[in-house]
């Protein structure tokens, strides 16, 4: 074995050792909370804690049950399914038409259990009530096998808030195995393809790997697990570091001398394009950091984490890969060709430019048209066995809670007399709305406490007292406080075919509320939540990218030293953004929140080409060149840099688009269309509008 060859080996074993410590020690399982995109401690679930005190619950399981529930056979099959629910572990309780009501037939009669479990013809419901501190993984997964026992007797779909978190994990989990591994793999067989050495190519995957082991050692010494937006960030710092690695290898290549000096020249050339692509890129993960919701903040700091790992280990490492090359080192020249003559290359920038300013008039309308508050059913593809049978469950008596404290005006009590009656208008309201599947609330429960022998005789003080002892489970504190002054009306959403949004449906019912008389004073629940979380993906959209264009302008114009390039480098940063959303609204794609950072990517790659462009046309321009002489030549030099990494980035993300999971499809979709329009921004409108003068 050569000495080169033997360098060679060392230093990949080296990192390969230390990869595979870092794995051995980081857990890659991605966590989804339970209360959905939110931490215990953030702001928004403020008023979903205050619920929680008022009204102490339970997550809960749904399960339909379609057939002909008058059938012997069919109510047999059911007590069956209810027993082999109630003995899964975590499963605190199942209720069901054979357990609940007196007799199945009861319930088609009873206020109370034909809302809950006969929510529809030619179904019931199954609820199970799930203790909060099981395990979600193992809670599902015996759930499902339960289900999948009795599958052959029952017509059964399942839909819930843990069930849905646990299949979101488990998609997040196999993209995260499966796409960001073949990810990996098109990369690097992509850098041994266009640099056709292997010291550098395996210098650019193994550089690229470390940078991402670091980010996840460093990410797990801060205690910050794999959540829902950073399941990405192996292959978001891979892109990071591979950048680097791209500009340093093509500058590599125009250096003269051999060896550690070419390297190092490489190196000096490179470093303060790399710098300054590092700090504006850190600064639009930093933007994160002050979002209300903790996936984005988290994103924020893996992505800052990452974006120094990807700088500190392209400069470190994969200088000693391109010490190790055996390409034959070129004439130290700088520019070696000679450059066309002034104002003749810029009728190519000149049709370019034309043609991204018609594709950004005619996506603009298209942001109209973007969706960032999504149904929850968008998160899996429709068609397939998960979307039917939440869209069966949804469909019957809606699946998404939504939770309203209400209190009379004056603050009295709420269980008789003519504010007992307002709560029934409000409960009437809430029935009637389309958006509502089921409504459950106090006026409800006493009618069903009514049904009870002698209850005619009890008042309606005397009724909840009953209600609240063991034998009716304490159902009456789940509905209304101590001190009757304040109920809770407690609604399971319609997801399906839901055309506006979140915040106008809630709007309306507060106002139906309004219109019977009574007061909300709080609003809480899953669908409230994602609500919110809808508008915080709009809001951190418009407000990061604002704060960001004014953060770019001021580094742009100290990278190129003219206030033209400056602007059209931050117009390189409002066109990307209109360009993606735009398309994604034309195509009837929602932004969620795991797609929605890929701008950010998409972004952070376009201004590395931009920077990289202009400080390579500074540096011809103070070693003699004229301004046109000079940014022709810079154009052309890093032409192949720029349209490589732009190639080699997209066939990665390209392969998102194949998942099962449509949160994960949208974002390899959203990175290909940014990464395509920034190459061709960085070649075309930018020399185009940077170069021109009065």
């Amino acid at each position: 074995m050569t000495y080169r060859a033997s360098r060679l080996f060392l230093l990949a074993a080296a990192c390969l050792a230390f990869l595979a410590a870092v794995l051995s020690v980081v857990d890659l399982a991605p966590r989804v909370e339970p209360d959905f995109f939110f931490a215990s401690d953030d702001p928004q679930l403020a008023a979903s804690a205050a619920i929680e005190a008022l009204f102490p619950g339970s997550p809960q399981i749904l399960v339909r049950a379609a057939g002909d529930v008058e059938d012997p056979a069919y109510l047999e099959s059911l007590a069956g399914l209810t027993e082999a629910l109630r003995r899964v572990p975590g499963v605190v309780d199942v209720k069901s038409l054979t357990r609940g009501p007196s007799t199945p037939a009861a319930a088609a009669r009873s206020p109370l259990w034909q809302r809950l479990l006969l929510p529809a013809p030619g179904a019931s419901t199954l609820i199970l009530e799930i203790d909060g501190e099981a395990r979600s993984a193992e809670l599902v997964g015996a759930v499902e096998a339960v289900l999948a026992e009795y599958g052959d007797r029952l017509d059964l779909d399942a839909s819930g808030v843990p069930l849905v978190v646990e299949l979101i994990r488990r998609h997040l989990l196999r993209d995260l195995r499966v796409f960001s591994l073949i990810s990996l793999l098109i990369f690097g067989l992509a850098a041994a393809w266009i640099h056709r050495s292997l010291p550098i190519a395996a210098g650019t995957l193994l550089s690229s790997l470390t940078a991402c082991g670091l980010t996840l050692l460093a990410l797990h010494a801060m205690r910050l697990k794999i959540g829902l937006l950073t399941a990405n960030i192996v292959t978001i710092v891979f892109v990071l570091a591979l950048s680097h690695t791209i500009f340093l290898a093509a500058n590599w290549r125009r250096a003269g001398g051999e060896g550690a000096s070419r390297s190092r020249e490489a190196v000096r050339v490179t470093l303060p394009a790399s710098f300054w692509c590092m700090t504006t890129t850190a600064l639009g993960f930093s933007s994160l950091l002050f979002a209300d919701a903790r996936p984005l903040r988290e994103l924020g700091t893996a992505g800052g984490i990452g974006t120094l790992a990807a700088f500190a280990v392209a400069y470190s490492l994969f200088p000693a890969f391109l010490r190790l090359a055996d390409s034959a080192p070129r004439s130290g020249r700088k520019v070696a060709a000679p450059a066309p003559e002034p104002g003749s290359w810029r009728h190519g920038t000149t049709w370019g430019t034309v043609i991204l300013t018609a594709l950004t008039v005619a996506a603009a309308p298209g942001l109209l048209r973007l969706t960032t508050d999504p149904s929850l059913l968008s998160y899996f593809d429709r068609g397939d066995e998960i979307y039917a049978g939440l869209e069966a469950v949804d469909r019957d008596g809606g699946s998404s809670p939504l939770l309203m404290v209400l209190e009379s005006p004056d603050g009295g009590p709420l269980h008789q007399g003519t504010t007992l009656e307002k709560l029934q208008m409000a409960q009437d309201s809430a029935e009637a709305d389309p958006a509502v599947g089921s409504a459950l609330s106090l006026p409800i429960l006493l009618a069903e406490a009514r049904r009870q022998p002698l209850a005619v005789l009890l008042s309606n003080d005397q009724l909840l007292a009953l209600l609240d002892t063991a034998a009716f489970g304490k159902i009456a504190g789940s509905f209304v406080t101590a001190d009757r002054r304040q109920a809770l009306l407690f609604l399971r959403m319609r997801e399906s075919e839901r055309a506006e949004s979140r915040r106008a449906v809630i709007e309306r019912l507060e106002a139906a509320v309004g219109e019977a008389g009574l007061v909300v004073t709080h609003v809480g629940g899953l669908y409230d939540l994602q609500g919110r979380l809808g508008r915080l993906v709009a809001s951190s959209l418009l407000s990061g990218f604002g704060a960001l264009a004014l953060l770019f302008l001021a580094i742009a114009l100290w990278v190129a030293r003219s206030a033209r390039s400056a602007a059209a480098m931050v117009g390189g940063l409002i066109v990307l953004p209109v360009l993606i959303f735009g398309t994604f609204g034309y195509l009837g794609l929602p932004l969620d929140v795991i797609a929605s950072p890929a701008a950010n990517v998409a972004i952070g790659l376009g201004i590395d080409s931009m920077i990289h462009l202009v400080l390579r046309r500074r540096k011809l321009s103070a070693e003699g060149l004229g301004n046109a002489e000079a940014w022709s030549v810079a154009r052309r030099q890093m032409t192949a840099p720029i349209l490589t990494a732009a190639l080699v980035v997209g066939a990665g993300f390209g392969v998102f688009a194949l998942s099962s999971f449509p949160p994960t499809r949208h974002f390899g979709i959203a990175i290909v269309l940014g990464t395509t329009a920034a190459a061709a921004w960085a070649l075309t409108a930018f020399p185009f509008l940077g170069a021109r003068r009065s």
